[in-house]
Protein backbone atom coordinates (compact mmCIF):
# COMPACT_ATOMS: atom_id res chain seq x y z
CA UNK A 1 0.00 0.00 0.00
CA UNK A 2 2.78 2.56 0.97
CA UNK A 3 5.01 1.33 -2.22
CA UNK A 4 1.51 2.10 -4.72
CA UNK A 5 1.03 5.47 -2.57
CA UNK A 6 4.77 6.35 -3.33
CA UNK A 7 4.58 5.66 -6.54
CA UNK A 8 1.09 7.46 -7.54
CA UNK A 9 2.76 10.78 -5.59
CA UNK A 10 5.93 9.76 -8.50
CA UNK A 11 3.30 9.65 -11.39
CA UNK A 12 1.09 12.49 -10.62
CA UNK A 13 4.20 14.86 -9.93
CA UNK A 14 6.49 13.83 -13.69
CA UNK A 15 3.41 13.23 -15.42
CA UNK A 16 3.44 16.55 -16.98
CA UNK A 17 7.31 16.37 -18.29
CA UNK A 18 6.09 16.66 -21.61
CA UNK A 19 3.30 19.24 -21.40
CA UNK A 20 0.05 19.45 -22.75
CA UNK A 21 0.56 20.72 -26.36
CA UNK A 22 -0.25 24.01 -27.26
CA UNK A 23 -3.64 25.31 -27.60
CA UNK A 24 -4.59 26.19 -31.13
CA UNK A 25 -4.60 29.69 -32.47
CA UNK A 26 -7.20 31.50 -33.84
CA UNK A 27 -6.42 30.61 -37.83
CA UNK A 28 -6.08 26.42 -36.87
CA UNK A 29 -9.28 26.94 -34.74
CA UNK A 30 -11.19 28.14 -37.36
CA UNK A 31 -8.83 25.58 -39.72
CA UNK A 32 -10.96 23.41 -37.58
CA UNK A 33 -14.56 24.85 -38.33
CA UNK A 34 -13.57 24.62 -42.18
CA UNK A 35 -12.55 21.11 -41.88
CA UNK A 36 -15.83 20.42 -39.89
CA UNK A 37 -18.31 22.21 -42.28
CA UNK A 38 -16.53 20.81 -45.49
CA UNK A 39 -16.87 17.05 -43.38
CA UNK A 40 -13.22 16.35 -44.89
CA UNK A 41 -12.86 13.75 -42.07
CA UNK A 42 -15.26 11.89 -43.94
CA UNK A 43 -12.35 10.89 -46.84
CA UNK A 44 -9.11 11.83 -44.31
CA UNK A 45 -8.23 10.63 -41.12
CA UNK A 46 -6.50 13.02 -38.08
CA UNK A 47 -4.53 10.33 -35.58
CA UNK A 48 -5.84 7.20 -37.36
CA UNK A 49 -9.27 7.93 -37.04
CA UNK A 50 -11.73 9.15 -39.76
CA UNK A 51 -12.37 8.10 -43.88
CA UNK A 52 -10.18 6.00 -46.12
CA UNK A 53 -10.95 7.37 -49.16
CA UNK A 54 -8.03 9.98 -48.69
CA UNK A 55 -4.80 10.00 -46.58
CA UNK A 56 -4.07 10.29 -43.19
CA UNK A 57 -3.47 13.87 -42.73
CA UNK A 58 -2.02 14.12 -38.89
CA UNK A 59 1.61 14.91 -39.96
CA UNK A 60 1.43 16.04 -43.59
CA UNK A 61 2.60 19.17 -42.91
CA UNK A 62 5.88 16.99 -42.04
CA UNK A 63 6.05 16.00 -45.52
CA UNK A 64 9.44 17.55 -47.22
CA UNK A 65 7.25 18.03 -50.21
CA UNK A 66 3.40 17.72 -50.10
CA UNK A 67 4.08 19.70 -46.76
CA UNK A 68 4.98 22.93 -48.44
CA UNK A 69 2.35 25.16 -47.56
CA UNK A 70 1.83 26.30 -51.75
CA UNK A 71 1.88 22.35 -52.68
CA UNK A 72 -0.27 22.09 -50.35
CA UNK A 73 -2.83 25.36 -50.82
CA UNK A 74 -2.93 24.20 -54.42
CA UNK A 75 -4.68 20.87 -53.19
CA UNK A 76 -6.93 22.13 -50.43
CA UNK A 77 -8.39 24.70 -53.28
CA UNK A 78 -7.95 22.97 -56.52
CA UNK A 79 -8.32 19.50 -55.22
CA UNK A 80 -7.67 17.07 -57.77
CA UNK A 81 -8.51 13.44 -59.61
CA UNK A 82 -10.08 11.87 -56.33
CA UNK A 83 -11.14 15.09 -54.43
CA UNK A 84 -13.41 17.64 -55.44
CA UNK A 85 -12.93 21.71 -55.59
CA UNK A 86 -15.04 22.96 -52.35
CA UNK A 87 -14.24 26.14 -53.78
CA UNK A 88 -12.54 27.67 -51.00
CA UNK A 89 -11.53 31.18 -50.59
CA UNK A 90 -8.20 32.55 -49.88
CA UNK A 91 -8.72 33.00 -46.12
CA UNK A 92 -10.43 29.74 -45.62
CA UNK A 93 -7.56 27.90 -47.40
CA UNK A 94 -4.50 29.33 -45.07
CA UNK A 95 -7.09 28.77 -41.62
CA UNK A 96 -7.44 24.78 -42.96
CA UNK A 97 -3.15 25.01 -43.63
CA UNK A 98 -3.60 26.68 -39.87
CA UNK A 99 -5.64 23.89 -38.78
CA UNK A 100 -2.85 21.10 -39.97
CA UNK A 101 0.05 22.38 -39.12
CA UNK A 102 -1.44 22.57 -35.96
CA UNK A 103 -2.07 18.90 -35.78
CA UNK A 104 0.95 18.00 -37.83
CA UNK A 105 2.99 19.62 -34.24
CA UNK A 106 0.76 17.74 -31.42
CA UNK A 107 0.94 14.04 -32.80
CA UNK A 108 2.14 11.90 -34.84
CA UNK A 109 -0.10 9.07 -36.70
CA UNK A 110 2.62 6.57 -37.17
CA UNK A 111 1.91 3.29 -35.76
CA UNK A 112 5.12 1.25 -35.18
CA UNK A 113 5.38 -2.23 -36.77
CA UNK A 114 5.44 -4.18 -33.83
CA UNK A 115 2.26 -3.05 -32.31
CA UNK A 116 0.11 -4.27 -35.03
CA UNK A 117 -0.68 -7.82 -34.06
CA UNK A 118 -0.83 -9.94 -38.10
CA UNK A 119 -4.49 -10.24 -37.61
CA UNK A 120 -4.40 -5.97 -38.52
CA UNK A 121 -5.64 -5.85 -34.79
CA UNK A 122 -3.57 -3.21 -32.22
CA UNK A 123 -1.15 -4.83 -29.64
CA UNK A 124 -1.60 -3.09 -26.27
Amino acid sequence: MILFLIYSILVYVYSDQHGQGSSPSGAAYAGWMVWQEHNCHACHQLYGLGGYMGPDLTNIAADEIKGKPAYLKVFIKYGSANMPDFHLSDLEADQLLAFLKWVNDSGHSAVAKESVHWSGTYIF
